[in-house]
């Protein structure tokens, strides 16, 4: 498959165009950001732990019965994945209280919730990502009710397909964030990442962070952390 021109940058990665009008290629940084962009630094090796995870897993949920726009691996860095219009939603799933939750609601974090709960946000940077509720993502035309009730089916398919496949590497999965993209026949598909940028991960016994809030919060061994996780998960039997 040919990469030609870069046609969208984003915080952590490039896509460029392919010889085939169907499929474009991602390609995944080492670049990271925090704090709503205004922290900026870099995670060495993370491009290439984020591009296998991903793919990992989503070859994964594909199994399981989850349409996603992979494609192909082509490197370490690059994927090939079918073209999509994204939907301006981001799409948080959180089974552990932590982060925002934690800090809008004033609960302490790892709190254990007896049911996931589902949150949405406007995929806008200008509007620093508001919350939205179903009524406002239908005001606002993000996508239809249908679409939008397939969204949340995905969304909960995937926390527990997730959940399941991060214990079985003891690993407790807090909470993450989802993004589904639109085939040019309409089809709902899940796209993005699964990474530990875009995913909460607490390693089940000590409850040490595994994921980007070792950047975000200053707490050091990012590199490492994100190793530990890409290791358990290609190790595992």
């Amino acid at each position: 498959m040919e990469k030609r021109e870069q046609i969208y940058e984003g915080k952590a990665k490039k896509v460029f165009a392919s010889d085939d009008a169907d499929i474009v290629i991602v390609s995944y940084k080492d670049d990271a950001t925090a704090l709503d962009g205004l922290k900026k630094g870099i995670i060495t090796g993370k491009g290439a732990i984020n591009n296998r995870m991903t793919n990992n897993l989503m070859r994964r949920l594909e199994a399981a019965g989850i349409p996603t726009h992979y494609v192909k691996e082509l490197n370490d860095r690059e994927t090939a994945v079918k073209k999509v219009t994204i939907l301006p939603l981001e799409v948080i799933i959180r089974n552990i209280s932590a982060g925002h939750f934690a800090s809008r609601y004033g609960v302490e974090e790892g709190i254990v919730f007896d049911e996931p709960t589902i949150e949405f946000s406007y995929k806008n940077d200008d509007l620093h990502d508001p919350l939205l509720n179903d009524h406002h993502i239908l005001a606002l035309k993000l996508c239809t009710k249908e679409e939008l009730e397939l969204v949340k089916s995905y969304a909960f398919r995937i926390n527990e397909l997730l959940k399941g496949y991060m214990k079985d590497i003891g690993i407790d999965l807090v909470d993450f964030k989802l993004e589904f993209g639109k085939t040019p026949d309409g089809q709902i598909v899940l796209a993005d990442e699964i990474s530990p940028d875009t995913c909460r991960l607490w390693d089940s016994m000590t409850h040490d962070h595994l994921d980007k809030d070792r950047f975000r919060r200053d707490l050091g061994g990012a590199e490492e952390a994100y190793i530990e996780v890409i290791t358990r998960l290609m190790e595992e039997k």
